[in-house]
């Protein structure tokens, strides 16, 4: 198989799209007149001349996609257009490098949120904005966007759609035609985001704050335009409406669109999934504030509950708000937030991690095992609800589990190599490759990656990729077998 130049002509397509995005931020350049109206306007006109150019130098290979084609165009759109994304953080920053600022694009895009950056309160308002909005477009996936208009270009998208959807069951649609699905999730993610942005203003937000913690948190990105993130504000009531749209940001928006079609809210209720995301961050929120007032983190347990309730919320959603330094909080507590980062939020969603249907479906795998080891000959097929789970399904989820695993373990030592000690390492890989955004050490809550090396700073931003494109994705495109005949 050679290189599909068809796959060229589409991502030149979608970086003329995304130039266009670039117009969000520049009109908040104009009408604050901040220093960076001249770096968005070049980095819009670069943006959609190289767009135009790819498009029209690849025009003549145009052709309906192969299911191959789909894993190319989508690693390859998630290489490329944070390239482009980077390019007003270069131009607005004379002082960044070329690594940091690609890596904090890639952090916006894949809605992992760790930053490079310090002094957020004092850069452009146009900059702090399209950090935002990278992760407002990423959040439910800049494919699926494409795939909504694709069919207007003529040509297919199933296989995008099928290659960058999040979770292990992608097989099932919820329209008859694929285009008509994609459109479906964003309206429903456009309707809850603009509920979002107004309830921030509500809560006490000022509108261009309002906007810009929108984009991050139904991203579940947490990027914040001040350095104290929501500590800034202090507020209760601002709190408490992140927390509510992080875990609605948390649940798959497929169930909403389903939900929405069948005027009822019960198909949520009836989720395996979601009862369980649910049930563990409450569970864990419970468990977390009752060991911190016992260990006296905090001096009663009410101030105790709203505290870890926020940072339960924002870890286990995988968005990386903070109000404290819960890195000073006892070992316990900022790991299982960790550890929660990994797997809670629901396949569909936004979030980061393994989802929690795959956790489901190895829970199951292994009391079934369990149970086969005492009674070997029984019939005990793996169910979702009274669905069996097909054996290819658990066999993908497995396989993914195992390159989950082996991809932490590499990732990490790479950085103990390079010189980091064994929790920053290691914790930075896990919030990378789960798009957590903040780990431990020196990559806590209170600092940020700016103090990696270019070595490091890569190989966290390789994580960030294979993370957001759930890795096998992304794995597969270095596979001989993929390239052959």
């Amino acid at each position: 198989m050679t290189f599909p130049l068809a796959v060229v002509a589409l991502v030149g397509r979608m970086v003329v799209l995304f130039a266009l995005l670039m117009l969000v931020p520049m009109l908040f350049a104009l009408s604050e007149h901040d220093p960076a109206e001249g770096a968005f306007f070049a980095a819009t006109m670069i943006t959609f001349c190289c767009g135009v150019a790819m498009s029209l130098a690849t025009r003549r290979f145009r052709r309906e996609l192969q299911p191959r084609d789909g894993f190319v165009l989508v690693g390859l759109t998630w290489v490329t257009l944070p390239a482009f994304g980077a390019l007003p953080l270069l131009f607005a920053m004379p002082g960044l490098s070329v690594t940091d600022a690609y890596f904090e694009a890639m952090s916006g895009f894949t809605a992992t949120g760790a930053t490079v950056l310090s002094g957020l309160d004092a850069l452009p308002l146009s900059v702090n904005v399209w950090r935002c909005f990278m992760m407002l477009i990423g959040g439910l996936g800049i494919i699926v966007l494409a795939v909504a208009i694709l069919p207007m270009l003529g040509v297919g998208g199933a296989q995008l759609f099928k290659a960058e959807t999040a979770g292990p069951m992608k097989d099932a649609k919820l329209t008859p035609r694929i285009a008509e699905t994609a459109r479906g999730l964003w309206t429903v993610y456009f309707c809850v985001s603009a509920a979002c942005f107004l309830a921030y203003h509500w809560a006490g937000m000022n509108w261009a704050d309002a906007f810009m913690h929108m984009c991050s948190t139904m991203g579940l990105g947490g990027f914040s335009s001040h350095d104290r993130s929501f500590g800034h504000w202090n507020s209760p009531r601002i709190e408490a409406t992140a927390m509510v749209f992080m875990m609605i940001s948390g649940v798959s928006f497929a169930l909403y669109f389903v939900a929405w079609r069948q005027r009822s809210l019960r198909v949520l209720w009836a989720n395996v999934e979601v009862r369980a995301f649910y049930g563990v961050v409450l569970a864990s929120i419970a468990l977390i504030s009752l060991y911190l007032t016992f260990n006296q983190v905090y001096p009663s347990f009410p101030e105790s509950l709203r505290v870890t309730a926020f940072h339960v919320i924002s870890i286990a959603t995988t968005t990386g708000y903070a109000t404290h330094d819960y890195a000073r909080w006892p070992l316990f507590a900022p790991l299982l937030m960790i550890l929660l980062g990994c797997f809670a939020t629901c396949a569909g969603s936004t979030g980061g991690g393994i989802k929690m249907m795959r956790m489901i479906l190895l829970l199951k795998q292994s009391y079934r095992e369990l149970v086969r080891i005492v009674h070997p000959n029984v019939v005990n097929p793996v169910l979702i609800g009274s669905t069996a789970v097909s054996p290819r399904v658990m066999h993908s989820v497995i396989a993914y589990m195992m390159v989950y695993g082996a991809a932490l373990v590499a990732l990490t030592m790479l950085l103990l190599f390079s010189g980091l000690d064994v929790v920053t390492a290691f914790t930075a890989v896990v919030a990378c490759v789960n798009n957590i955004g903040p780990g431990l050490g020196d990559v806590g809550p209170a600092v940020n990656y700016g103090g990696l090396s270019d070595f490091q700073t890569w190989v966290c931003t390789f994580g960030m990729l294979l993370g957001r494109l759930e890795l096998l994705a992304v794995l597969v495109l270095f596979t001989p077998q993929f390239w052959r005949g």
